[in-house]
């Protein structure tokens, strides 16, 4: 499959386009814009602006997810994990930003705050049954297969 074409608005020329970090990485880095750094205290969230608009061809999506770093060190994450940018979508992305973390974490423009993964959709049609085959796992829920 062809690398899809994202079209990006940029609010400013300062903005740096979001990139691939290395060879293999499956996410751009996404980085904060910002006119003055943000501090979000623990338990605290956070819309953190990118100064991005971006155009997701059809039958794709985006897939905003946070970076596994500053989980380990800070505990910030995505609440919404992964946020959902549809291909329909023009409007500004900005992340939502939670610090799980004992401290306050600041973020300051520039800084790395998240990772856009962009991805085929598939669009389900969904048909009203009058049952469902049966299985061997059953209806049997949550850890029901083991640790």
């Amino acid at each position: 499959m062809p690398s899809p074409q994202i079209k990006v608005l940029k609010a400013h020329q300062r903005i740096q386009l979001p990139q691939y970090e290395s060879e293999g990485a499956a996410g751009l880095d996404m980085r904060a814009f910002l006119e003055t750094e943000i501090s979000i205290p623990p338990m605290g969230r956070a819309k953190v602006p990118t100064g991005l608009k971006i155009e997701i061809p059809e039958g794709f999506e985006g897939q905003v997810r946070p970076r596994s770093g500053l989980a380990l060190r800070c505990g910030l994450t995505i609440p919404n994990s992964p946020g959902t940018i549809d291909s329909d979508y023009r409007g500004d992305l900005d992340i939502i930003l939670i610090n799980l973390g004992a401290q306050d974490v600041i973020i300051k423009d520039g800084d790395r705050i998240a990772q856009l993964v962009i991805a085929p959709v598939c669009r389900a049609e969904l048909v009203e049954a009058e049952a469902l085959a049966g299985t061997r796992r059953g209806s049997a829920g949550f850890g029901s297969t083991g640790i």
